[in-house]
């Protein structure tokens, strides 16, 4: 989120290494709680190296399964306190598969840009 400097009032959005540096400390933390966890990647503004003020951090997470639905999988995830908003994706490594099989201009989008940050796509 914005951070007021320590001595003005000026607003100032994270960097994107602030960001990143970030996402990497709480992709470690989800290593060691989800050991359910096959990848973990970030695409969108970050990955293609065009954040601005207000960008936000999009993430994919791929697992082995789960009993939840897809749309609901990442109320289970805390990723609230990362410096920026933040969206994610969790998917099944089958949804991941069967997504990429079909195609289409999100799948092909998630292939060409998703920097994994752990594991990587299966």
């Amino acid at each position: 989120m914005p951070v007021t400097s320590s001595n003005s009032s000026v607003k100032r959005w994270p960097t994107p290494e602030e960001v990143l540096t970030a996402l990497r400390e709480w992709a470690k933390a989800r290593v060691a709680t989800r050991p359910e966890l096959i990848a973990l990647g970030y695409f969108g503004s970050h990955a293609r190296g065009d954040t601005g003020f207000g960008s936000d951090l999009d993430i994919v997470a791929i697992v082995k399964e789960s009993d939840r639905p897809r749309l609901e999988r990442n109320r289970d995830w805390p990723y609230e306190r990362l410096p920026v908003p933040a969206d994610l994706l969790v998917y099944t490594a089958e949804e991941w598969q069967r997504l990429h099989q079909h195609g289409g201009r999100f799948a092909r989008m998630l292939n060409d840009e998703t920097v994994w940050v752990v594991g990587s796509a299966p």
